[in-house]
């Protein structure tokens, strides 16, 4: 499938692995259950090639928890789009345990959920062919303000206030207003 990353097509270099496959030239992407297992070794492969973790929507991100700073890539799953599992997945990844790397949702994406996951700090979605860059970058312009705080650190509707609060305040004192 198709990636995107900041409104541009994105190339994959990622082989995914399954449990039973032996590890291969290039980067690889594993399961937590593969991860958990063979830590040891992937973590001594990573010093030669990129190493990612594939979430699925029932596993616990504190069974990666500071693991993740291993990692180029985690990549959160929605199996099907009414699972909200993977957006507070994605945002404790980036909160809680401040994971730098790719972070990447993948499974059954819909446009309305593009913006939802790039404020939960998601910055690579695998895409089907129903989302084009200008269908991505409607969903991005959907919501112009917000009123919570998210990974993409827009200025939500009270901080915007507040400003003007203190503008006209300062313009009342100052005679300018």
């Amino acid at each position: 499938m198709p990636l995107i990353k900041d409104g541009a097509w994105y190339e994959d270099t990622w082989q995914i692995l399954d449990d039973a496959t032996p590890l291969k030239k290039g980067d690889v992407a594993v399961s937590l259950k593969r991860w958990q297992a063979e830590k040891d070794a992937l973590m001594a492969y990573s010093k030669k090639a990129k190493v990612a973790v594939i979430l699925q929507s029932d596993d616990n991100v504190d069974d990666l928890g500071d693991d993740c700073h291993h990692l180029a890539m985690v990549a959160v799953t929605l199996p099907i789009f009414r699972d909200g599992r993977a957006f507070s997945t994605a945002r404790l990844l980036r909160e809680r345990y401040g994971f730098k790397g790719e972070l990447r949702a993948r499974g059954h994406i819909l446009q309305d959920q593009l913006l939802f996951l790039s404020r939960c700090g998601v910055d690579v979605v695998e895409v089907d062919e129903r989302i084009t860059l200008a269908s991505w970058k409607q969903a991005m312009a959907e919501l112009p303000y917000v009123y919570q705080r998210g990974f993409d650190r827009r200025e939500t509707i009270m901080a915007m206030r507040a400003k003007q609060a203190t503008s006209q305040s300062k313009g009342a004192k100052d005679g300018t207003s």
